[in-house]
């Protein structure tokens, strides 16, 4: 039996994870929380096997940075990352901090039973891309890289002057692309770009 930890702030998408995993002989629930900040704690005092690990978890903790941590602390222990959000640049983080497989939730739980079998025989299982997603009169694949950071830093609010010191980009540049987002979404202010990037969960700051 493999033991398993869940970190889902949702109560429901918690419990029903909790629901699949003590229906399966293969593995046991160790511990379930709402929050990625205790994780790390979790893993020093409990043998775990298993993490099944939500981005966006309470207290503002990020379950990517989580995971990564754990990794390199305890890279025997396998961690699934599940979301629901297409935030494109998570697979790409998840990948490079040693994540063994990422899952977007669905309502097919043995879709995740299996990659959690295949993840603990030593696989590796990524989709091959985020979700496509709608922002306005685009879709989030007809952006560019460089636009989709500048548009993850302008839901923040801050300037065009304070967006180009953290992008280490010019002003004219930061204003360039913002233009280049109005004519593919038809948005016309900002601020309504900003409010469809949160919508539709494109991008995602401080996670």
């Amino acid at each position: 039996m493999y033991n398993v930890m869940i970190v889902e702030d949702d109560p429901m998408a918690r419990r029903l994870l909790e629901i699949m995993v003590t229906s399966d002989e293969s593995y046991h629930l160790a511990v379930s929380v709402e929050s990625a900040s205790v994780a790390e704690v979790y893993c020093m005092t409990e043998a775990i096997d298993l993490i099944l690990m939500d981005v966006c978890t309470a207290l503002h903790a990020s379950g990517l940075d989580a995971a990564i941590k754990i990794k390199k602390l305890f890279p025997q222990i396998r961690i699934i990352i599940i979301t629901s959000l297409p935030e494109c640049s998570f697979i790409e983080r998840a990948r490079e901090g040693g994540v063994d497989s990422f899952w977007y939730k669905d309502p097919f739980e043995n879709k995740l039973l299996d990659i959690m079998d295949r993840t603990m025989k030593g696989e590796s299982i990524y989709p091959d891309q985020s979700p496509t997603s709608n922002m306005g009169l685009a879709t989030s694949s007809e952006f560019t890289e460089r636009e989709l950071d500048v548009l993850r830093e302008l839901i923040s609010g801050d300037t065009d002057e304070m967006i180009a010191e953290r992008l280490n980009l010019s002003v004219h540049t930061i204003k360039k692309h913002v233009k280049s987002m109005f004519q593919k979404t038809g948005c016309t202010t900002r601020t309504q770009l900003a409010v469809m990037a949160l919508e539709s969960g494109i991008v995602v700051r401080g996670i």
